[in-house]
């Protein structure tokens, strides 16, 4: 009985809580809310994203955010448990989605999209010129209005709606939660057959990488591949080749280091020999690195 009156409750601030905003802050709140909700699904739908392997892998975009990023090192250790980071953000989308549609800690949702859209930012879109065309950005900043106006309402001490809305439960907030988690379940449910993985890197082709050039003999080049994710190109007397900077061992990204002249993981140690189609030199790596096919074009060196 308890329970079903704490749903009650639950309906009950929702609805109100809708009819008692302006129209300009519902029309922030609903879609802050549905575009929260509807990045969970994505990723939940997606049967790549927790898939090892995959070009949606959440393990190959850490892997990109690692190289590209200005807290790069920050992801790393993220990249060691890829699967657990991934559907951490993915139940986190839902749960601030719903939290915001349904006035459930307001502010701690707010919070969380904005901490959530600052760190999409640094990690994706930090390089993007102009500055306004990165989405990321924008909603940090749209999060970060709606907090502050949540924030302006509770310092009024209005009495009647808005007060009651900040005494937030623990069945509420566990209620919200568990539907974070469901229809992160649902969306596996609707999810298609998992896309087969490959040993290339490569989608796309003919991106330019570098002019030829640039690149002595016997030197190497990092550089993104057309799917995100961090690369390395290699030059030698014969021509060029370039492999995939992700570890086969739990997705680290591998450096050059020219005292050994191999690849080498900074998480695990696992070493591989470029020089000899990036076989495993040393563990805990069973598997080569990914292949990228790259040729010579005019002065250029492209993903072929």
């Amino acid at each position: 009985m308890h329970f079903m009156n704490t749903v009650q409750s639950y309906v009950r601030t929702a609805t109100t809580s809708w009819r008692n905003q302006p129209p300009a802050f519902r029309l922030m709140r609903l879609w802050l809310g549905i575009t929260w909700i509807y990045a969970g699904w994505d990723k939940a739908t997606d049967p790549g994203f927790l898939t090892a392997g995959s070009s949606s892998f959440i393990g190959t975009q850490l892997s990109g955010y690692s190289a590209q990023s200005p807290v790069g090192l920050a992801f790393n250790k993220m990249i060691e448990h890829a699967v657990l980071v991934g559907s951490f953000v993915m139940v986190t989308e839902f749960a601030i989605g719903l939290a915001t549609l349904l006035w459930v800690a307001p502010r701690l949702a707010a919070f969380g999209g904005f901490s959530m859209s600052v760190g999409l930012w640094l990690a994706s879109s930090f390089h993007v010129s102009p500055y306004f065309l990165a989405s990321d950005s924008a909603y940090a900043v749209m999060w970060l209005s709606y907090l502050l106006l949540l924030v302006k309402n509770g310092a009024r001490k209005r009495k009647g709606i808005e007060m009651s809305f900040e005494r937030r439960s623990v069945l509420r907030v566990g209620i919200t939660g568990a539907l974070a988690v469901a229809f992160a379940g649902v969306g596996k449910i609707f999810a298609g057959a998992s896309p087969s993985t490959t040993n290339s890197a490569a989608s796309s082709t003919g991106n330019k990488i570098v002019k030829l050039a640039s690149i002595k003999v016997g030197a190497n080049y990092n550089f993104v591949a057309s799917n995100g994710a961090p690369a390395v190109l290699f030059r030698t007397k014969t021509g060029v080749f370039a492999y995939s900077a992700i570890c086969t061992h739990q997705g680290c990204t591998v450096a050059y280091s020219s005292s050994s002249k191999t690849l080498k993981c900074p998480c695990h140690g696992a070493e591989f020999d470029p020089y000899k189609s990036a076989t495993v030199v040393n563990g805990p790596a069973q598997s080569p690195l990914a292949k990228i096919k790259v040729s010579v074009k005019g002065a250029w060196v492209i993903q072929a």
